[in-house]
């Protein structure tokens, strides 16, 4: 039973499921669109958002906030820099998930998440 439970496993370790988030966001704020099945656009956006969400204050401590959970220094450049000032009169919605196909292999439904 999932009642109330504040994410999804998507079948992974929570190391592997937190390298996971961490290495889309990365490909996310470096391309501005990515192509992923469409559960893991649903957990992406949460995660995304929250880094956006803090990168928008623009200080040390942002900068070390978003360092610390992407792990990347031209990833975290970029977000605090370049993408983050875009969104500070935007209270929240920062991504887009348009769902594209269906995936031949597994039959899984594929979306794109991009940065609106």
């Amino acid at each position: 039973m999932r009642h109330r439970h504040g994410y999804r496993k998507l079948g992974r370790t929570s190391s592997h499921r937190a390298a996971l988030l961490k290495n889309l966001s990365i490909s996310l704020i470096e391309h501005g669109k990515i192509e992923t099945t469409a559960i893991k656009a649903k957990e992406l956006r949460s995660y995304v958002e929250k880094l956006i969400t803090i990168a928008g204050k623009n200080d040390s401590n942002a900068h070390k906030a978003v360092f610390a959970a992407l792990q990347s220094k031209e990833a975290t450049k970029k977000l605090v820099n370049e993408i983050a000032p875009q969104y500070v009169d935007r209270p929240g919605g920062y991504t887009r998930i348009i769902r594209t196909r269906i995936r031949r292999g597994d039959a899984t439904s594929m979306a794109f998440v991009e940065l609106v």
